[in-house]
């Protein structure tokens, strides 16, 4: 395995490669991890994959000095230096991605479906625009308000308590904000990252679009018991595209992306 970096712009972009086969996976983890997430998909695929696993903007080793914006544009951008920096063809690419990653390949593949054979998302971020998400992102008072909330977060821990003991929010839901807004520096970090993922917006129904016309693969992948991100929203994506998109559900939480999930994951990725 090789940690390199890019110079992307003012940036460095820090990722890896591992393995060695003739097939290219561009991987993009979840939200607050990085690159190594990927690194147990070496011991069961790679010598049938070379594996490109990215720090995304402000996680892991990348160094990201272009603002709080991250567009399409710039993700495809990215990932053409990458692979020219490694001598790998643009084309005939598997895309992968865990949760927040799920978006950042949804996006790629809007952006220029002609160059991925496949695409592999495990509880992908991008099917569904979470309304609180949606207002603290795309719009300037929504977003505004979050960056109050997040150096003054004392009014919404009030307000998170009343709605879980009411059992308007659910409690996996409830632990998972409790976790990253009790931390000044995660509050930090999470008012960015949100922030500079704003402009990946995945237009559903030309996605769908263009699976049918490049008769491009599909695959899902849920856990059962995950309350973050629900197997619905895949089934309500793959109307229309039955024919080339297959969900599958696991026993997992959102915890997709770890070796334990190896030989559910595996099927889904070889040829």
């Amino acid at each position: 395995m090789q940690r390199k970096d890019l110079h992307h712009k003012q940036s460095l972009v820090s990722y890896l490669r591992f393995g060695d086969g003739p097939l290219t996976a561009l991987c993009f983890h979840g939200y607050g991890e990085q690159a190594s997430h990927f690194a147990f998909l070496e011991q069961g695929a790679g010598n049938q994959y070379t594996f490109i696993a990215v720090d995304l903007p402000l996680h892991g080793q990348t160094q990201w000095h272009e603002g709080l914006i991250f567009t399409p544009a710039q993700a495809m951008d990215m990932v053409e230096q990458i692979l020219q920096q490694e001598g790998l063809a643009l084309n005939n690419i598997t895309l992968m991605g865990y949760s927040m990653g799920g978006r950042v390949a949804l996006s790629l593949y809007e952006y220029k479906p002609q160059v991925f054979r496949k695409m592999v998302l495990l509880a992908p971020d991008g099917l569904k625009m979470n309304g609180w998400y949606w207002l603290a992102t795309q719009t300037w008072i929504g977003n505004r308000f979050f960056r109050f909330t997040m150096k003054h977060p004392s009014w919404f821990f009030g307000l998170l308590k009343i709605l879980a003991k009411l059992k308007l929010v659910n409690t996996s839901i409830f632990k998972f904000v409790n976790f990253y807004i009790g931390n000044a520096e995660v509050r930090t970090q999470l008012y960015q990252r949100w922030t500079t993922f704003r402009k990946l917006k995945p237009d559903l129904k030309n996605i769908r679009k263009q699976i049918k016309a490049q008769t491009t693969p599909v695959e899902l992948l849920y856990g059962k018991f995950d309350r973050i991100i629900l197997p619905a929203v895949g089934e309500k994506f793959r109307n229309g595209i039955e024919d080339y998109c297959r969900i599958s559900i696991i026993r997992s939480g959102h915890l997709l992306l770890h070796e334990n999930h190896l030989p559910e994951i595996l099927p889904r990725l070889l040829p």
